[in-house]
């Protein structure tokens, strides 16, 4: 008989990434095997709440069924045809997201930082091709602490020193104004607007610590924008997806952008899906073999992410983010009546923050992601002092109250 094969522990699979991969991240000390709903388990089959998504691509749950069905379904049917030919779900696809947010066209890319660069190049060449801006002077305004992603391009607006240091020469044509600031907007648009293709923007800064503008801020954005004939880019990656409580952050304020980017919960977090979202106008500038992608579009993500957003609407999980985050945010309000450990807590829906007592360079933020961590509950810091709290949107109340009950005693106890 065969002797049986001791089980690897954590500190096993900790060793091997370190070993053997780029040291580009810095987890939580926590190895993860299994996920259900809202709970996860790691490889010595300790159970956790999952508080973090994925950074917010799990809003249905982990291995949630009617996903996990689509996608075992169609990878035994056709996975890849790349777009040299016609497939049988990708208008499907386009036809359903596109009613359900009202926009004439989408194009679907993988990851967010890939949607994100798609908006760029298209506000640029609507903005050459339509508005008339000289070829090679357009500019795109962002925002401060912002966070699109990582690649060449994206880094290049970012003034996170981790993210750009040493990645240069940089992307010309972007221009930074502070974040909830609609006057520094309208000073730059006042001053430059004729060179100005788009202004691009989280609706709620979720990597820079879960910041939610003003009442009004997105309204005033899109008014702006409007009036000086610049496109109102939305990133959604991270917001989108009934995440905050409405299907697309800027629903909250009943604004429809120019160009929607969505990714990350579009899928479920089962498979990388990112998009596109805008009308004829702007869409129609991009001709065939101007931009794509090899996987953009293909059979398997779009049977995925159909389902996905069957989940969402079926389940209700935009007005279970609404009514779970009201909850949540009042329950650590009451908290910090106890303790002088919290500063502030923020966020809007399922997508929420805690500021830490403590300066950015402290460790204290970490060590009570321990702490939760020893206690059943995983979230992980962003921005030294800041903890990001975002459980998938499938939660209960029941489920949430025992989260809290865990976050409350973390603190108190530390």
């Amino acid at each position: 008989m065969s002797e049986k094969i001791a089980k690897k522990d954590s500190l096993y699979y900790i060793d091997l990434e370190n070993h053997y991969g780029a040291h580009n991240y810095h987890p939580l000390p926590v190895v993860l095997e299994k996920g259900d709903g809202v709970y996860v388990w790691d490889v010595e089959g300790k159970k956790y709440y999952d508080f973090l998504s994925a950074y917010s691509a799990v809003n249905q749950g982990h291995s949630h069924p009617k996903i996990v069905s689509a996608m075992i379904a169609q990878a035994q049917q056709l996975s890849l045809t790349s777009r040299a030919f016609y497939n049988n779900k990708l208008g499907e696809f386009e036809k359903k997201i596109t009613n359900l947010l009202g926009f004439d066209k989408v194009l679907p890319m993988n990851s967010g930082a890939e949607a994100v660069e798609t908006a760029v190049k298209l506000a640029r060449k609507w903005s050459y091709e339509i508005k008339g801006i000289p070829e090679n002077t357009a500019k795109i305004v962002v925002c401060e602490n912002n966070f699109h992603g990582r690649t060449t391009t994206i880094v290049s607006f970012s003034n996170d020193s981790d993210a750009n240091k040493n990645y240069g020469p940089f992307t010309p044509g972007f221009l930074k104004i502070p974040y909830n600031d609609l006057l520094a907007l309208e000073e730059l648009l006042k001053s430059d607007a004729e060179n100005i293709a788009a202004f691009l923007v989280e609706p709620i800064q979720g990597e820079a610590g879960v910041y939610v503008p003003d009442n009004g801020y997105l309204k005033g954005v899109s008014e702006l924008c409007k009036k000086y004939n610049i496109l109102f880019i939305a990133d959604e990656v991270q917001t989108g997806i009934a995440r905050t409580g409405k299907m697309i952050a800027c629903q909250h304020e009943e604004v429809q952008p120019d160009i929607l980017v969505l990714g990350k919960a579009l899928s479920g977090g089962m498979y990388p899906v990112s998009a596109v979202l805008a009308n004829n106008e702007i869409m129609n500038v991009i001709k065939p073999g101007q931009h794509g992608s090899t996987f953009g579009g293909n059979p398997l993500a779009c049977a995925v992410s159909m389902a996905a957003l069957d989940v969402v609407i079926d389940e209700n999980l935009a007005d279970n983010a609404e009514r779970l985050g009201i909850i949540f945010r009042k329950e650590i309000e009451k908290l910090m009546a106890e303790t002088q450990l919290i500063a502030k807590v923020r966020g809007k829906g399922l997508l929420n923050a805690i500021i830490i007592n403590d300066s950015p360079e402290s460790s204290t933020a970490w060590n009570i992601c321990l702490k939760l961590r020893d206690n059943g509950l995983l979230a992980k810091p962003t921005h030294g002092n800041i903890i990001r709290f975002a459980p998938p949107l499938v939660m209960t109340e029941e489920q949430l109250m025992d989260c809290v009950a865990i976050i409350k005693k973390t603190i108190l106890e530390y």
